[in-house]
């Protein structure tokens, strides 16, 4: 298992797509967002990789988490995470999304 220190340790990393959704339009671009993201999930589930989402009705976030086990995100990442470009490109198009960003990190179930 690859370590970060020797007491920070890791078997999966994450790529998270997130932005910022509006609460306009009785949550048209939330909506849309969840759409978006139903519209690629097959994708982004494939080779054993899992796939969170995370909705803020606070802070209106919208965020789509896609874990692979550590030896499989090289491939992962070599197929630009599963067609997260168009994914990206598709969010950016709504109405009321801002603030797209993505965000590589490691992740474990405590």
């Amino acid at each position: 298992m690859p370590e970060i220190t020797s007491n920070v340790s890791f078997a999966n990393i994450a790529r998270e797509i997130r932005c910022k959704w509006s609460p306009d339009n009785d949550k048209s671009s939330l909506t849309a967002a969840q759409t978006i993201l139903m519209s690629h999930l097959a994708d982004l589930k494939a080779d054993g990789r899992s796939v969170k989402r995370v909705v803020c009705g606070g802070c209106m976030d919208f965020k789509i988490i896609t874990t692979a086990k550590e030896p499989d995100f090289g491939k992962f990442e070599e197929g630009g995470f599963a067609g997260e470009e168009a994914i990206i490109k598709e969010l950016t198009a709504v109405d009321g999304i801002t603030s797209v960003e993505t965000q590589t990190y490691t992740i474990e179930e405590m």
